[in-house]
């Protein structure tokens, strides 16, 4: 979900799609809309050397775009041997179940209705096929299950919906949770500032160059929200849709509906934290 025409972060110019880090390669999903941008970016990484590779969303349940995930990793050489799920949303997990089938695969994730054939995800958990090392970093916020998945060896790290290419993302209230969504960014500012990570994959839109300015603009953007969220209940606008009419009056109203989740998610932490 966006809100922003453009993010701090350094996008990467071009298509998107292709090979973006040396260990990590982007199909994008045939699936554009206003709340997924050009549509779902599906990764698959692996050891330059290695021939299995880990597909991380597989996405929609399309046939075309499922068979040509496969189709480029066989294109390298390589053979998919685990999907993972960043969380359950329709445009990154619809495809996992036909998509296992299809590559004989397991699909793990962090919500158990999820996973298939293999056991879930969790903090402190580090997925190794083939070489590879993927370190599982617990985001929730966007939704109670979000995940994103730390790559060292690239110095980068795939955020699902927890980060967008462009743009900011929704708080799916009531799954999503506002207070955990921030800790989520400062764990992510935290990886860019003390372990290195320079680069974000997304779920959807283009790679980011600059992982820390792109994180921090989305704590300042969230702080400034919640304080016209803020001021707007003091100006006497109570309810969701008062509150979104008042503060996204300049946001397109296709995307009201979204902003009226995030609304609701920040509604209720300024409560939890009696700030209304």
């Amino acid at each position: 979900m966006t809100y922003a025409e453009s993010l701090p972060g350094q996008p990467r110019g071009g298509a998107i799609g292709g090979a973006a880090t040396a260990r990590a390669v982007c199909v994008l999903a045939p699936n554009p809309s206003a709340m997924t941008l050009e549509g779902t970016n599906t990764w698959i990484v692996a050891e330059p050397d290695s021939d299995l590779a880990v597909v991380i969303d597989p996405g929609p349940l399309d046939e075309s775009h499922l068979s040509a995930v496969i189709a480029t990793a066989e294109h390298a050489g390589r053979r998919v041997a685990l999907t993972l799920l960043t969380h359950g949303h329709p445009d990154h997990a619809e495809g996992a179940a036909r998509f296992a089938e299809l590559t004989r695969t397991k699909v793990r994730a962090l919500d158990p209705a999820l996973r298939l054939g293999g056991e879930g995800l969790a903090e402190g958990d580090v997925v190794t096929t083939g070489g590879l090392e993927l370190r599982v970093v617990p985001t929730p916020g966007h939704t109670a299950d979000s995940l994103s998945f730390h790559l060292p060896a690239d110095a980068a790290v795939l955020t699902g919906d927890t980060v967008l290419g462009r743009g900011t993302t929704v708080v799916a209230h009531p799954d999503g949770r506002l207070g955990d969504y921030l800790d989520s960014l400062r764990r992510l500012r935290s990886l860019a500032v003390d372990d290195g990570v320079g680069t974000v994959l997304p779920g959807h839109g283009p790679v980011l160059e600059d992982a820390r300015g792109a994180i921090e603009f989305y704590l300042a953007h969230r702080a400034n929200r919640l304080a016209q969220v803020e001021t707007a209940v003091e100006a006497g606008h109570r309810t969701p849709d008062e509150v979104v009419a008042h503060v996204y009056a300049d946001v397109d109203r296709s995307l009201w509906p979204a902003a009226h989740l995030s609304v609701r998610a920040q509604l209720d932490y300024l409560r939890e934290h009696g700030l209304i």
